[in-house]
């Protein structure tokens, strides 16, 4: 039996990785609608390159600061440095297994799963494969995007969610902002009216309260008032609702709530989510792939999501590529036809020698080029971090 180090007879030497790097992005950083706002030379996303000795390189994203982004990478790259770069699900288990002493789902294992992104775009490139079909196979070719927004007061509402209605989005989902926050339910259905007025009934529309901010106002009653009149405007589903730890509120909104109940983006590692699924918390799950520990984890949290008969829908706060690993997931599950689009980032928009765009229908193609099937641009990524070499070359 051939173990990961002896190459098959006949094969070419598997990749093995010489370097790591971990490049912050600010300077144009999208609003959060946090209760602390982001600020446009705040670092809350990096890029992480693996390099290997054959001259293949991959690519991940990571939702964090680049500074503890950076630091993660320097506690991880032992555990790195010379192994099977084809092998992206045991090297991940690998970074997991062997930090759980230095705490459980924060930094490293935010840095784990850019790496971990980056492996599975290098496996596609070493095999001339598209990541999804290597993550099970194709269900589809496209993706319905649905454009994530801050909420506004009810005229700018409607003002900001039209533009982006004429750039081609069917789906929007609407969040944080004053919603909630202000304590006008008035205010919160005005502004949804608002948004449902400009987009129509034809498009789909999402709310997200953002019950993750920093001392959330609101408990179980007003997430069930807020719940039916939600309702009303034909809502698809209500987003971080209540305080990211109160499952057991969960459990009683989506028993109680005509709208579909989703959440779990500050939720990290694959065991974190077994509780909320086996009891029955969210109707709709939503990991982030640059925070839960990458495309290994996204993936075994969406087909567990499916064996409790909970829809999964990946949360996608993040960048172009976070948006790619998304779609290429999106592509190998059954029923994932949904991916999240911040609207008019710079990080999804700008960094890309070929930007997503939307086709006729409102959907963004899912690539069938090797790895991820993008390919970052030097010279935007350069507008956005002082020092963007060590994503394109070794050393």
């Amino acid at each position: 039996m051939n173990d990961s180090t002896t190459p098959v007879s006949g094969l070419s030497p598997a990749p093995r990785i010489v370097e790591i790097a971990a490049v912050p992005l600010f300077g144009e950083s999208p609003k959060g609608g946090w209760s602390v706002e982001i600020q446009p030379d705040d670092s809350i996303h990096a890029l992480i390159a693996v390099h290997t000795d054959t001259g293949i390189s991959g690519y991940g994203s990571v939702f964090t600061d680049g500074r503890l982004a950076k630091a993660g990478v320097e506690v991880l790259r032992p555990l790195l440095i010379g192994e099977n770069a084809m092998e992206p699900e045991r090297i991940c288990e690998r970074l997991h297994q062997n930090t759980f002493w230095m705490g459980r789902g924060g930094t490293l294992t935010h840095v784990a799963g850019g790496v971990d992104i980056a492996l599975w775009d290098i496996l596609g490139k070493a095999l001339g494969q598209p990541v999804g079909r290597l993550l099970g196979g194709t269900y589809r070719n496209r993706a319905q995007p649905y454009c994530s927004l801050l909420m506004e007061e009810p005229s700018r509402m409607r003002d900001a969610i039209t533009c982006h209605k004429e750039r081609g989005f069917r789906a929007f989902k609407i969040g944080w902002g004053p919603f909630g926050r202000a304590l006008d339910h008035h205010l919160d259905e005005k502004i949804v009216a608002a948004a449902r007025d400009a987009i129509g009934t034809e498009s789909k529309l999402f709310v997200d309260a953002g019950a993750s901010d920093a001392h959330w106002p609101h408990g179980l009653k007003w997430a069930t008032r807020t719940a039916q009149m939600l309702a009303n405007y034909n809502v698809g589903w209500f987003e971080e609702p209540l305080r990211p730890d109160a499952i057991d509120d969960y459990i009683a909104l989506r028993k109680a709530s005509p709208v579909p109940v989703a959440g779990g983006e500050v939720l990290t590692r694959r065991q974190t989510f077994l509780p909320w699924l086996a009891a029955g918390a969210l109707d709709i799950v939503q990991p982030d792939v640059t925070k839960v520990g990458g495309l290994s984890e996204q993936r075994r949290i969406a087909w567990m999501a499916d064996d409790f008969g909970i829809r999964y829908v990946g949360h996608g706060w993040n960048t172009a590529l976070g948006l790619a690993a998304d779609l290429q997931l999106a592509s190998a599950l059954p029923l994932c036809d949904l991916v999240e689009f911040i609207g008019g980032s710079p990080y999804v928009d700008g960094l890309l020698e070929e930007p997503f765009s939307l086709d006729t229908d409102g959907y963004v193609t899912i690539s069938d080029r090797p790895g991820l099937g993008i390919t970052l641009s030097s010279e935007k990524v350069a507008r956005y971090t002082p020092d963007p070499e060590p994503l394109f070359r070794v050393g």
